[in-house]
């Protein structure tokens, strides 16, 4: 397994010194567009004080933009392998088609790290955002990245079956917003209990809490953030691996 991580990560890294201007296109790209809705927010809002709010949709969307990256990475990385026609042998490795594709995810997301840190670091500078960095943000962040790699491997589960799903994750997206940048903790009722069960929501908010309310540490949360990432991989796993195998029944891995 790690000979396997130390190859993806040597093939992620090729890439990206091939292709440096994509990751620095995309830095900007993603921060001139946030800037963008603020200076016009800002103009048709008036002079306002936006207070921890905007703290808050800053965590948000840089956790927003992390997360669509990670989710569609799997279903992107089928189909350009399906494209290209070395699907088939991906799935014949002794390793197995779902751990190869997580293990390429985990692979790339330490560059991604730090592409999402820069695009931090930048729109805090262009906004005036004062956020907190306790080390207690990399327990919800975890909790966050495995519901996060459940839900690709649950896109992935249909790009492997139908190959091409380019409206499934353009709209894909615009559903995240829901999940990752609404304050989920000013729900009542029925909603609340849907605030806990949504994919990456508990871990989302306490991410909020931390970094921009500049909240504590609380055990409870946290495990109930950590089941619903573990409960979202784990469906996304049986999700893909019965995929996998209704793809080899069909004979759908050899072709486009």
């Amino acid at each position: 397994m790690l000979k396997l991580f130390l190859a993806e990560l040597k093939r992620e890294w090729t890439l990206l010194r091939r292709y440096a201007t994509e990751m620095v296109a995309g830095i900007m790209g993603v921060t001139f567009a946030f800037y963008g809705l603020f200076l016009t927010t800002k103009y048709v809002a008036g002079p306002i004080q936006f207070g921890d709010r905007l703290d808050s949709i800053v965590v948000g969307y840089v956790l927003w933009s992390l997360v669509v990256f990670i989710v569609t990475s799997i279903a992107g990385g089928l189909q350009q392998e399906a494209f290209t026609g070395t699907l088939e042998q991906i799935f014949l490795t002794p390793y197995g088609a779902s751990q190869v594709f997580i293990t390429r995810a985990i692979a790339n997301l330490a560059i991604q790290l730090l592409q999402n840190i820069s695009i931090l670091l930048i729109i805090m500078v262009l906004t005036g955002t004062q956020l907190s960095f306790p080390p207690s943000l990399i327990l919800p962040l975890l909790a966050v990245l495995l519901g996060a790699y459940g839900m690709a491997l649950a896109v992935g589960s249909l790009a492997l079956l139908l190959k091409r799903v380019q409206q499934l994750l353009g709209f894909l997206p615009f559903g995240l917003v829901l999940l990752l940048m609404v304050p989920v903790d000013s729900w009542t009722g029925p909603f609340q209990l849907l605030g806990v069960v949504l994919p990456m929501t508990p871990g989302a908010e306490m991410l909020r809490n931390l970094m921009a309310r500049g909240g504590t540490f609380n055990a409870g949360e946290f495990a109930i953030a950590l089941l619903n990432g573990i409960a979202y991989l784990v469906l996304g796993l049986w999700l893909f691996r019965k995929a996998e195998r209704v793809a080899k029944r069909r004979g759908k891995l050899g072709g486009y």
